[in-house]
């Protein structure tokens, strides 16, 4: 039965419904020659910059909702939920604002991935990681900006281990946080799926962001949730504490092993591309 399902979906399949874009060449110097790539950095740095900007204020506000020398209570606030809602909340707008411009990365951890896929060049991939933390900078900085006082006494907003976590767990939660957002990235815009349900590339935002939403919902609690090496580095900039440095490296280290371990989930075993590949050249041969 499987074979008979197998051999049903190649035929109706084959007839080059979709098609799988070429892999994107390790180096292509062309594309600084082209506005559309300066066009891609400008929407990655203003999407990122909105992104801290808005959820850094929402951390803040909730703590100082929830501030009991100040008279706030623990039922004030937006809480946990709304923190998550925040940030899955903005990933969904940014991406379907930026997609068709950029890809709508907003995310170092989801460029280094795709990248692993073949999907972006090198040099796309580090200017994107380098548009993305400057953007998380300057959003970070213009929310200091406007709330100093607040900013400073509750923490910024930035990502740390949080007490009673050892670092290893808070490594582990980076790890299947971002291996949760890569996966869902990678199979929302997988062109395969795109052709079999026509409303898939309308909605790709949506679960990309409801990944972000589950994820914080899981991991606030451990870590305050990175799964984004830029926004945890905008915060650690602007607030600049020593132990945010001290833990710095877990969201470098988390977000990037959890990408790559959901590049290669997705396309060498779900997609099975190296299989792919290995019968195209034995077909050739």
């Amino acid at each position: 039965m499987a074979k008979d399902v197998e051999v049903q979906e190649q035929g109706e399949y084959s007839a080059k419904d979709y098609h799988d874009p070429p892999p994107a060449p390790l180096f292509d110097p062309e594309e600084l020659t082209q506005w559309s790539f300066y066009r891609a950095l400008i929407a990655e740095f203003i999407a990122t910059l909105l992104f801290l900007y808005v959820t850094v204020l929402t951390i803040i506000g909730y703590k100082r909702q929830t501030d009991t020398n100040v008279g706030g209570t623990e039922c004030d606030g937006v809480g946990i939920l709304g923190i998550a809602w925040a940030f899955g909340g903005m990933i969904f707008i940014l991406v379907y604002c930026t997609a068709g411009i950029s890809g709508g990365h907003i995310n170092p951890a989801v460029t280094f991935g795709l990248f692993l896929g073949r999907k972006v060049s090198l040099i796309r991939a580090l200017l994107y990681i380098v548009a993305q933390c400057a953007g998380a900078i300057s959003g970070t900085g213009l929310a200091k900006g406007f709330q100093k006082a607040y900013y400073n006494r509750y923490g910024g907003g930035a990502n740390s281990v949080a007490d009673g976590y050892n670092k290893g767990t808070a490594l582990g939660a980076e790890i299947i946080g971002t291996f949760v957002l890569v996966y869902t990235v990678f199979s929302a815009t997988d062109p395969k799926r795109n052709a079999r349900d026509s409303h898939v590339p309308v909605l790709a935002p949506l679960p990309i962001g409801f990944a972000v939403f589950m994820v914080h919902l899981a991991t606030i609690p451990v870590t305050g949730t990175g799964i984004n090496p830029a926004r945890s580095f905008g915060a650690a900039v602007i607030y600049n504490d020593d132990k945010i440095w001290d833990d710095q490296w877990i969201f470098w280290v988390g977000p990037i092993v959890g990408a790559a371990v959901a590049a290669f989930y997705h396309q060498y075993i779900l997609r099975a591309a190296a299989i792919k590949a290995l019968g195209s050249f034995r077909s050739n041969a």
